[in-house]
């Protein structure tokens, strides 16, 4: 079988799976690199689309990163051929270098996976109000395996631990909206004319009123004229991905995790979006040492209206080739 990266189409299929992962604020800050006898194809931290204010130490950068990966295995996968990740190659001398992969033949995927591959395009983060059904337990067990298969956890916390995160998360919300740094990078990601990148006006949803659910609001800053506003829900459905520890790796890893988790949502008609006011408003601190494992994400779960996607930067933009 024609090897993945032999082929100009070829590649170019890789990348445009890989690129369809989701990333904070929709930076995309990841580049791919070809070697020049097409063995290897690096994927690289574009450190230049990080977010100092919410990221400093590059935690979401390395997420999402991992979402790319994920979905850049997938790809390969389905070719009939099996990803080799080498993770962080060169840790020392190249830091940005987060893995080097390469491609060896395989038995055809299972149905699974060619069912999640084929969900790619189709995976979107829904900032939109969900409906009032809850998540069946066989689909929730669903995803706490996926998480598992990654080398995360996923916990699917109850009506208790879910009131008193969502009260951090509020007060986390409320400290970045008065951080003028915060609106400043925000602005820079949620730009008012179409670009390749960023969370476009359309992606929004509406603006939260604050008596609800305490989801992020993109329009900060941005005329509200036309904007609905919604309480949303205030007993959403939530899950949260946990690693052993809180490092490059740890992230790294836990961005797999994470898409394969939303891809398996998204199999099952099951919409999400990010709380990640929390981790935002933390991200400076040192990583403690914690007993029930570090929080990476936290994932509002339900049924939503169809949402469209956002942009994604050219395909020349991202590849590289030696």
């Amino acid at each position: 079988m024609l090897h993945p990266f032999a082929t100009h189409v070829g590649v170019r299929r890789l990348v445009t799976a890989a690129v369809a992962a989701p990333s904070v604020h929709n930076t995309q800050p990841w580049r791919f690199r070809l070697d020049e006898d097409a063995s290897v194809m690096d994927l690289r931290a574009d450190l230049d689309r990080g977010l100092p204010v919410i990221d400093p130490r590059g935690r979401a950068l390395h997420l999402s990163c991992g979402a790319a990966l994920f979905n850049l295995r997938l790809a390969i996968r389905v070719t009939g051929h099996r990803p080799v990740v080498t993770a962080f190659p060169d840790a020392a001398g190249e830091p940005a270098l987060l893995a080097s992969v390469r491609a060896v033949d395989a038995a055809m995927p299972s149905p699974g996976e060619a069912e999640l591959y084929a969900t790619i395009p189709h995976r979107r983060t829904n900032r939109r109000p969900f409906g009032a059904k809850r998540v069946p337990q066989v689909v929730r067990d669903e995803l706490v395996t996926a998480a598992r298969e990654e080398g995360a956890a996923l916990s699917l916390p109850g009506p208790q631990t879910t009131a008193y995160l969502l009260g951090l998360i509020a007060a986390a919300d409320a400290q970045l909206a008065a951080d003028p740094a915060y609106r400043a990078e925000l602005a820079r990601w949620t730009p008012d004319r179409a670009r390749g990148d960023g969370i476009p006006w359309y992606a929004f949803g509406p603006r939260p009123t604050g008596r609800g659910l305490p989801l992020r609001d993109f329009g900060l800053g941005a005329p509200d004229a036309g904007r609905e506003a919604d309480d949303f829900d205030a007993r959403p459905q939530l899950a949260v991905l946990l690693t052993r520890g809180d490092g490059p790796p740890d992230w790294l890893r836990a961005g797999q995790a994470l898409q394969r988790v939303l891809l398996t949502a998204a199999r099952r008609g099951v919409s999400a979006s990010p709380l990640s006011q929390l981790l935002d408003a933390r991200a400076a601190g040192p990583a403690e040492p914690r007993p029930y494992g570090h929080i990476q994400a936290v994932i509002r779960l339900g049924y939503g209206r169809l949402v469209p996607g956002t942009p994604r930067r050219p395909f020349p933009e991202v590849l590289e080739r030696v």
